[in-house]
């Protein structure tokens, strides 16, 4: 099972106070990229994995998805969720992404945001949701970006300039990397780009977009701590598909 950190009180607690947390996906800087990768989902059968407090649900059944299920390993995630949420339309259901079940054929659109880096390997999973998909499908995801989660070890270093740094990379070693983010301990796992979209293509999906995604001029001049994230990329949007 993928560790539950969203349910450490400490990690919960500062994951609160984050812009996406209390602005929802207005305060998501690549959500106008991941939106531009959806289809279009009216009428269509959605489910979000990893879905957090469930802002991505609610958008969905405001742009037309006729039912929406939020997964999430988190009581505390979904709690939240359920208070945000009055709609009879989405459902909520807890579960690790590592042995949720997925019926055949159901599913117009699979969507996950900054969830997949939490589990140790993806191809049981692209597996399912190639199946789970209907003909024509489509799977559409944020992962943080291999360079940003290659990070071995953690700890400020200084250049010969005496600008200081942070980590050391081990980009082609893949496994387990352990950071105090919000909390001690957190537990996520690097793989590079190649083996994402290799992982993709075996099970069986179609690959249409790429986005190793940066922030604009008009978000860093908005909001600027966004401007580390020009000089290498945090995140990597994916957007691929079932064969019709």
């Amino acid at each position: 099972m993928a560790q539950n950190i969203y349910d450490n009180p400490a990690f919960f607690e500062g994951y609160a106070r984050l812009p996406r947390s209390v602005q929802g996906l207005d305060g998501a800087p690549e959500w106008p990229a991941l939106k531009s990768m959806l289809p279009d989902l009216a009428g269509r059968s959605v489910i979000d994995l990893g879905c957090g407090y469930g802002w991505f649900c609610r958008v969905a059944r405001e742009q037309g998805a006729a039912e929406v299920i939020g997964v999430d390993i988190s009581e505390k995630m979904l709690a939240r969720a359920a208070e945000l949420t009055d709609d009879v339309c989405i459902r909520y259901q807890r579960s690790d992404l590592e042995s949720l079940e997925l019926q055949d054929n159901c599913l117009d659109l699979v969507y996950s945001s900054l969830a997949l880096h939490y589990l140790p390997e993806l191809d049981t999973l692209f597996g399912k949701i190639q199946r789970a998909l209907k003909p024509g499908g489509s799977l559409v995801f944020s992962i943080e970006h291999p360079i940003y989660t290659c990070a071995t070890r953690q700890g400020w270093l200084t250049d010969d300039n005496g600008d200081r740094f942070w980590c050391v990379n081990r980009y082609q070693e893949q496994g387990k990397r352990v950071s105090n983010w919000l909390a001690e301990g957190v537990i996520k796992y690097h793989r590079t780009l190649g083996t994402t979209i290799n992982a993709l293509i075996k099970a069986g999906l179609t690959i249409n977009e790429v986005n190793e995604w940066g922030p604009t001029q008009a978000q860093i001049d908005a909001w600027p701590a966004l401007a580390e994230e020009a000089e290498r990329p945090m995140l990597v949007l994916i957007s691929a598909c079932k064969p019709q």
